[in-house]
């Protein structure tokens, strides 16, 4: 649900503003207007600065060089570095020059490679030799011939099975000809290659030490740099989202806490002298947003922040959108084995990564996966087994199988999954559109949802209608009346009086574009649904298939190999499977939500986070 919030605006002279920013900080319960983007240059100054503190707390966190063959000296080096001046600017240095190292390693590692095939030798002795001229060749081992060494002084160097490496002799004035051009001589002997190289290892390990020292000594300094330079540009723009009046000698501050709040906040403004308003938010005031939820549906509002916040005066749909998305999720998957393996990630999330964001998750895995479970036992699919179909399966498991219901798993000619995921979908869309009356006479008032409460007695009610008359549990007298009069009232307020006050015919014909939407619309939302059903044949199919590949290889007379391809395929096809039926199952789903549902709920998502103004911020 919207949590109730409390406007309240702040008159002081200008020359206490910052300090009053400062103690609203302190309280960090306010939701002060500012500025969303850098208004100056100022605050530009201090959004780089949190920018570049962001940066080093991300880079010091993921350091971790336990795997690398160097951690040793790695290590010795990060308990010999001093660290002096900025953090941030170390952090930073240290990160561009590895970088830039890499680089220069790879090049000094490509000179190695070119100069190796000629072998130790003292280049500049060499090249201190007046009186002989040297000349390097590289040829082909197919283009060299052995009567050249009858020729030419000729000292054959190294050969492979494709090159030869050689250098003839000769007197440095005298003639030359030899059949072959040469190459340019080396520019590096192989010890000098190899120096270059130990060189760049060496800083490699220093810069590493500096970033592993700065890990172990100044984290936590950095951390809390971060909150505080964040919480300085969050003050900064609050002031400069301020309204000066009395020709700047006074500011105004407006600003938003929940109403749950108010005995507290009351207190504190009377303790301090202030001249304060506070009146309930209203609609136009366009408040921030907090949504408070229980146990299980509050694991699912990073679902509906993806969409967007609800307004103020919204309902928030956090609690309709869990249990369906888990269903629908479930539904996709379809398969109980695949259920065990998200409620291990859950667990693994939960115990190995619980302080990342990614770990924070841990529940939603977990949920996912017990509704998978289940959904998939009621399917009747288990890592692509058929457990209606298996031998083992105990017969209780069996009775609870939805095509075990029904002959042939059928309902009226059609699999019993796909007519049970069209029957959630009108269910749901009922729903939202129930909650889209409710929410829009709520809003607008009844005189302007006229039309809205036309549709909704006509579609849900016609539904119940049609449920109760199939089902015998109302007689056909009172049925037809029953029909009539949703008829009559519902065509009055969907055609004539749809607007009142307006021109009934212009009502008729909005009505008559109205009905067209509507009945091409809903058509298209129903059959979306069929996706809960299609999705989860698929995914079961693919696991099956797998299955019966390691079979087939199973049977393939090689004592041995043949369980090792077997498991290998098994392990590789599941996965495979799983991976492409989470996504699969993630997507579509919120698809449903995002488009079905909101468009026939009427839900906007256009709500701002509460934000209070604070210094201990979470990045």
């Amino acid at each position: 649900m919207v949590e109730k919030m409390t406007k309240y605006s702040f008159i002081l002279p200008s020359g206490e503003t910052e300090g009053f920013l400062e103690w609203l900080q302190d309280l960090g319960i306010m939701d002060v207007n500012r500025s969303s983007k850098p208004v100056d240059s100022t605050s530009s100054e201090l959004l780089e600065k949190v920018s570049g503190a962001k940066k080093t707390l991300g880079i010091l966190e993921k350091i971790d060089y336990s795997g690398d063959p160097d951690y040793e000296l790695i290590c010795k080096a990060a308990s010999e570095t001093v660290i002096e001046g900025c953090k941030t600017c170390n952090t930073l240095m240290a990160v561009n020059r590895l970088d830039a190292l890499k680089s220069e390693l790879a090049a000094a590692r490509k000179a190695l490679a070119e100069v190796q095939p000629w072998g130790s030798y003292d280049r500049d002795k060499l090249l201190g030799i007046k009186d002989l001229k040297i000349r390097w060749y590289k040829v082909p081992a197919k283009q060299y011939k052995a009567e050249w060494e009858n020729e030419w002084a000729i000292v054959k160097v190294n050969q492979d099975k494709n090159n030869v490496w050689f250098v003839t002799l000769s007197p440095a004035d005298a003639e030359y000809g030899f059949p072959v051009a040469e190459c340019a001589a080396p520019a590096l002997s192989v010890q000098q290659a190899q120096s270059r190289i130990d060189e760049l290892n060496a800083e490699v390990i220093a810069q590493k030490g500096k970033l592993l020292a700065l890990k172990n000594n100044y984290l936590d300094h950095v951390r809390k740099g971060l909150r505080r330079k964040t919480a300085d540009l969050d003050r900064y723009l609050a002031a400069a989202g301020t309204e000066e009046a009395a020709e700047g000698h006074i500011t105004i501050v407006t600003g938003f806490a929940p109403t749950s709040k108010d005995e507290e906040l009351a207190q504190a403004f009377n303790g301090r002298d202030l001249l304060w308003i506070s009146d309930p938010a209203s609609v136009e005031d366009n408040p921030p947003i907090k949504i408070r939820n229980n146990w299980f549906a509050r694991n699912f509002e990073v679902l509906t922040g993806m969409y967007g916040l609800p307004s103020y005066g919204e309902f928030d749909p956090t609690p309709i959108l869990a249990p369906f998305f888990l269903l629908f999720f479930s539904m996709c998957m379809g398969d109980a084995g695949y259920g065990i393996i998200l409620i291990i990630a859950g667990l693994v999330l939960k115990y190995k990564m619980g302080g990342s964001s990614l770990g924070k998750m841990h529940r939603l895995v977990t949920f996912l996966g017990v509704g998978t479970l289940i959904v998939g036992l009621f399917m009747g699919t288990f890592f692509g087994i058929n457990l209606l179909q298996a031998e083992w399966t105990p017969s209780w498991l069996k009775a609870i199988c939805v095509d075990g219901w029904f002959p042939e798993g059928k309902i009226a000619g059609f699999p019993a999954q796909m007519v049970m995921a069209v029957g959630i979908g009108v269910f749901h869309i009922c729903l939202a559109m129930i909650v889209k009356t409710i929410g829009f006479t709520k809003r607008f008032g009844f005189k302007n949802t006229v039309g809205t409460w036309g549709w909704t007695l006509l579609i849900v009610g016609g539904i119940i209608l049609a449920v109760l008359g199939t089902m015998e549990w109302l007689g056909g007298e009172a049925l037809k009346w029953a029909v009539i009069a949703l008829a009559v009232i519902s065509g009055l307020a969907i055609f004539p009086f749809n607007t009142p006050g307006r021109n009934p015919l212009v009502n008729i014909g909005s009505g008559l574009w109205d009905t067209y939407n509507m009945v091409t619309g809903l058509l298209g939302d129903v059959l979306s649904y069929i996706r809960l059903y299609a999705l989860g044949l698929a995914g079961g199919m693919l696991g099956n298939a797998f299955n019966l590949m390691g079979g087939m290889i199973l049977n393939i007379p090689v004592p041995g190999v043949n369980w090792v391809f077997c498991i290998v395929i098994l392990i590789f096809g599941h996965v495979l499977n799983l991976a492409m039926a989470c996504l699969g199952a993630f997507v579509h789903p919120l698809r449903l939500t995002f488009v079905e549902y909101f468009k026939n709920s009427g839900y906007e998502g256009t709500g701002t986070a509460y934000r209070p103004l604070s210094k201990d911020i979470q990045e």
